[in-house]
């Protein structure tokens, strides 16, 4: 009784019957006193023997078959009579019989329990198999090889609407969808012909009609059946017309849902554009002023609407990004790039802003090749390198990397507040921010719930250790290139290289909103450079050819008028000069439109508002040196 628990096997001695069970390898496990007489062996005889020995010798390789078919669609198969079963008594007696089999899951081991019938001395079973059709949850038809039904239970009765007089001896294709019947005679026909096990749920789309006309959808499962007097087809029936409700409404709302994620994305981009516009417009004019204006009072005025502009742009850019992410908008391009690209372009950002606050900045440069996205990991790291810059007070803010494996852990490294423990995967989450004692707590607490997403987005896994009073270290792991170097730090170069600013050199602006373009305008002025402006790809064409002058910089947006682009202006320009002119495409949309704007060379893509002092640098390097060296 080894597999059996002992209170269920008690419980299957009790039974009239001759009973069974046997596991997934044909072997028997269990066998009642029922049984035991049955077949003329002791229950000890039986355990762990074969099925097969219990059949007739000239039967064995066919029920092997049988058996390996149907231990690959088990169902259950109630007593019926006819079947032309035997068995076989230890003798070597063969006797007719009757056989029920029941797929049993014993704690995730199939087993099959048997009931066994001796019908050699005429014992007439139909009354109980007719009590078997009635129990069986599904409808029950038995057809026999003319179509015409034979036996058919009462949950047959109750789904088609049949009394049950009316359906025995009754076509089968009484039950079908008027414009099916003809054909369904030839799929009959032809299952006779190769009749095999069809489980239920076999992905066809079925349909049956009810004695009112009503047609609903159904499964069907089809079972062949041989017997001593001809061919007969066993089919259970289920009427699947709820689950189809429930799939049309999960497809109905599944469509709702694209509708509304089109919908937000197309939000997405416009507020990515409409709302960085005037943001961008107030920036420049808030960054010519500051070069323009002399009195002490209305400077003081302008670096105060300086900050402001600085936190609401803030906001801006981290509500968009957690929109973005939060809808699926962002999706990874992943690359093999050296980090020293995306150190330098963070060493010029931060150097001026910590040195404002009276802190040391300090951008360790890298050899290292690394694999991820690149706009998305310096997201990652700016975030970490602006909390470090908005929380240390005091020393230093260091921005370092280190190879642990096949991997690069990118650190930035500051001496401020620190972090008690517990606060750890707090920090993660929006609108989380530490409490500080300061007369000025900047931020939002969106920063490094950005990180936490983006992380994720790219598999990169991203660690804080922190003391309290001390400082913290944030780390992002990175994998490396397949050819990446030991990234092992050089020598410093310091973001800020003292270049004087340019003297006249003339820039082309391209933009097609007149308000940014006129602050575009006035920035530039105010810092020394000449400037002309245009609106499209075709005016910057035109005016190019009249220019005696080559430009030393085209600065342009990237949509322009009559769905031009900044890359087709840029292009045209470049050909009228026959030169690779340096260029500056900027835009507010972060949509995947503009990513080919990303590919030209000698170029740089900015996400609006641009920081007008970053973007001065910039512009100062390019025309010093001809060349756009940022990313």
């Amino acid at each position: 009784m080894k597999n059996v628990p002992r209170v269920v096997a008690k419980l299957l001695e009790t039974t009239t019957d001759a009973l069974l069970i046997v596991n997934s390898s044909g072997e028997i496990v269990f066998v009642n006193s029922v049984a035991s007489r049955l077949f003329g062996y002791t229950s000890d005889e039986l355990i762990g023997e074969a099925i097969e020995v219990l059949i007739p010798h000239s039967l064995c390789k066919r029920h092997e078959r049988d058996r390996q078919r149907y231990r690959g669609a088990p169902h259950s198969r109630p007593l019926v009579s006819g079947l032309s079963l035997q068995g076989q008594r230890k003798n070597g007696e063969i006797f007719d019989a009757e056989v029920s089999l029941t797929p049993v899951d014993n704690d995730g081991e199939a087993l099959v329990a048997s009931i066994v019938r001796d019908t050699s001395q005429g014992d007439e079973s139909e009354a109980y198999f007719r009590h078997l059709l009635k129990a069986a949850p599904d409808a029950m038809i038995i057809v026999d090889e003319n179509g015409l039904i034979a036996i058919a239970n009462d949950q047959s009765e109750r789904m088609f609407g049949y009394p049950h007089d009316d359906l025995i001896g009754k076509s089968i294709e009484t039950l079908l969808p008027t414009s099916v019947r003809e054909r369904h005679v030839n799929h009959r026909n032809r299952f006779l012909r190769d009749p095999r096990l069809r489980p239920m749920g076999s992905g066809m789309e079925l349909y049956a009609r009810r004695a009112d006309g009503f047609e609903f959808p159904v499964e069907i499962s089809l079972s062949p059946i041989e017997s001593a007097s001809g061919k007969f087809v066993s089919s259970v029936i289920r009427d699947v017309t709820e689950r189809r409700e429930m799939e049309r409404d999960l497809i109905a709302a599944r469509q709702e849902a694209e509708r509304a994620h089109k919908a937000n994305t197309a939000f997405l981009a416009a507020a990515s554009h409409d709302l960085r516009q005037p943001v961008q417009a107030l920036s420049l004019l808030t960054g010519a002023l500051q070069r323009t204006v002399k009195d002490e009072l209305a400077l003081e005025m302008i670096d105060s609407q300086m900050h402001s502009l600085d936190a609401m742009t803030n906001l801006l850019n981290s509500l968009l990004d957690i929109s973005r992410l939060d809808s699926g908008a962002i999706k990874p391009e992943i690359e093999e790039f050296p980090l020293q690209r995306l150190i330098d372009r963070l060493a010029a950002e931060f150097t001026r802003q910590a040195r404002q606050k009276g802190l040391t900045f300090i951008a360790t440069p890298s050899t290292a090749i690394v694999r991820s996205d690149p706009n998305l990991l310096g997201e990652i790291v700016q975030n970490f390198v602006s909390n470090a810059v908005r929380y240390t007070n005091v020393g230093e803010v260091q921005l370092d990397c280190r190879v642990d494996g096949t991997d690069l852990l990118v650190d930035v490294i500051d001496s401020g507040i620190g972090i008690a423990p517990e606060h750890y995967d707090d920090i993660f989450r929006e609108f989380h921010q530490l409490r500080v004692d300061a007369p000025s707590n900047e931020g939002f607490g969106l920063g490094l719930a950005i990180v936490r997403r983006l992380a994720d987005l790219l598999g990169h896994a991203v660690s804080v250790t922190s003391e309290q009073g001390v400082g913290s270290r944030f780390s992002v792991r990175v994998p490396l290139a397949s050819n990446a170097s030991s990234g092992e730090s050089g020598n410093h170069r310091d973001a800020d290289d003292g270049q004087a600013p340019p003297s006249r050199a003339l820039v082309m602006l391209i933009e097609d909103d007149r308000r940014v373009s006129a602050a575009w305008s006035m920035l530039l002025r105010a810092e020394g450079y000449r400037v002309v402006e245009v609106d499209s790809a075709g005016a910057a064409e035109k005016v190019a050819a009249e220019l005696d002058e080559t430009p030393a910089l085209i600065i342009s947006d990237y949509h322009l008028l009559h769905e031009t682009t900044g890359v087709q202006a840029v292009g045209a320009v470049r050909k009228i000069f026959a030169t690779e002119l340096p260029a500056i495409i900027v835009s507010g949309d972060t949509s995947k439109v503009v990513d080919d704007a990303r590919s030209i060379s000698n170029s740089v893509l900015l996400s609006k508002p641009v920081n007008t002092d970053a973007l001065l640098d910039l512009a100062r390097q390019v025309v010093h040196s001809g060349r756009v060296s940022a990313d």
